[in-house]
């Protein structure tokens, strides 16, 4: 079973992430029990059905814009936002956007080509789960992950989790 890191811990998680082929048209698709987050176009499609399902949650790709999830974000528990390259950070913004502007309280999962160096930003842009692709790092590799999220004690910068830079809450002497 993959690995992930969510809150702060390594944990096994089975939830599939389902990936339409060219073939398959979202408004045709039926949907097995099980966790999975499901594309959005699925979503779309099906939202009155899907919308009661705890075990569901809602991928975008990095081209589809948050702000159309926004009118179904109390009914939705879990969105992934997908890294189709790891040079690729619109969901860097997409995260902060949901904290922030949206309020999203529910699990944010980073998806895709996510890498080890890239961890302790996404998640003070507001990513609370982090799901490398499967094969990429070995479990003592996360361990090792996990670990380096606590090098820094206080970031300098303003982000999604500390809203005010150092300079601002550093007490300076007179």
């Amino acid at each position: 079973m993959p690995k992930i890191i969510k809150n702060g811990q390594l944990i096994d998680d089975d939830t599939r992430i389902l990936i339409l082929d060219e073939s398959q048209a979202p408004e045709e698709l039926t949907l097995a029990a099980g966790p999975v987050f499901v594309p959005f176009a699925v979503w779309q499609a099906h939202s009155g059905q899907l919308s009661g399902r705890a075990d569901l949650g809602v991928w975008l790709d990095s081209h589809e814009d948050v702000a159309e999830l926004v009118p179904d974000l109390d009914r939705i528990a879990a969105i992934a936002l997908n890294f189709p390259k790891f040079t690729d950070g619109r969901a860097y913004s997409a995260a902060a956007l949901l904290r922030t502007r949206y309020g999203f309280k529910g699990e944010i999962r980073a998806i895709g080509d996510v890498l080890r160096d890239q961890f302790f930003f996404m998640q003070r842009c507001g990513f609370d789960t982090i799901q490398p692709k499967a094969g990429k790092y070995s479990d003592a590799q996360l361990e090792e992950a996990l670990a380096s999220l606590k090098d820094f004690s206080t970031p300098y910068q303003a982000a999604v989790d500390q809203p005010e830079p150092l300079f601002r809450r550093a007490q300076r002497a007179a």
